[in-house]
């Protein structure tokens, strides 16, 4: 039985969710987060990085959580 993995929380990093869900980056790099491999994924959260990119938080989390449940 496949374990069923978090849901991804505006607290998360984007290091972790790219490590923890195949595929994230490429989809978090179509949206416009073209630094995903820079130090500051390893310690901005998705709340924070997404407001810098001008992207609301809840959108992005609800479409990454979408994006999880497919992989």
């Amino acid at each position: 039985m496949k374990k069923q993995k978090d849901k991804i929380t505006e607290e998360m990093t984007f290091s972790e969710i790219v490590q923890d869900y195949p595929g994230s980056a490429e989809f978090l790099f179509k949206k416009g987060f073209h630094c995903i491999g820079c130090p500051m994924a390893s310690m901005e959260n998705i709340k924070d990085g997404a407001i810098a990119h001008g992207e609301d938080p809840k959108k992005l989390i609800a479409e990454l959580n979408k994006f999880a449940e497919k992989t």
